[in-house]
């Protein structure tokens, strides 16, 4: 395991997931989301967001952390492990709530308010964005591909290395 993503609805835990991969691994950990964003809510060109991205994939070691869709094939071809943290709606929605307010590595403000934009783009999560996920991951069968339906699965996976 030396090139590891980490893929699942917003509010799954992924950059938790990641923090706790890198503790076990050491490998480096990068964030999507603070290659795509900025401190003041606005987003990099897709350009520099491409450069970003390019950098890291062609280091020898590291974990990203984060769904992104046009750039997730491109990642699956260049790791040799992902995980699919694919939890319940519910926690995802409770989750982003439950980090209001709160400072986090992953992105590069903190959240007060709710996003209705994200809120929808969570409840649709299983039906627009699932099936292209496992699509991929049928393509790139031939990756490490670990799927967990609960945080507790996740758990054992870490303590487990």
């Amino acid at each position: 395991m030396n090139k590891v993503i980490v893929i699942g609805c917003p509010g799954s835990g992924k950059s938790f997931f990641s923090k706790e991969l890198h503790n076990k691994t050491n490998l480096p950990i990068y964030h999507l989301d603070n290659l795509y964003w900025n401190e003041d809510k606005t987003t990099v060109s897709r350009t520099l967001f491409n450069e970003r991205l390019n950098k890291i994939l062609n280091e020898d070691f590291w974990i990203i952390d984060g769904n992104y869709a046009r750039t997730m094939e491109r990642r699956i071809a260049y790791c040799d492990t992902v995980i699919f943290l694919d939890y319940e709606t519910e926690l995802c929605l409770d989750s982003v709530k439950e980090r209001m307010g709160k400072k986090r590595s992953d992105i590069p403000w903190v959240e007060t308010e709710e996003d209705a934009e994200l809120t929808q783009y969570i409840k649709s999560f299983d039906v627009e964005q699932k099936p292209k996920i496992f699509e991929l991951l049928n393509k790139y069968n031939n990756k490490n591909i670990f799927v967990f339906k609960s945080r507790e699965q996740a758990n054992i996976f870490l303590s487990n290395l």
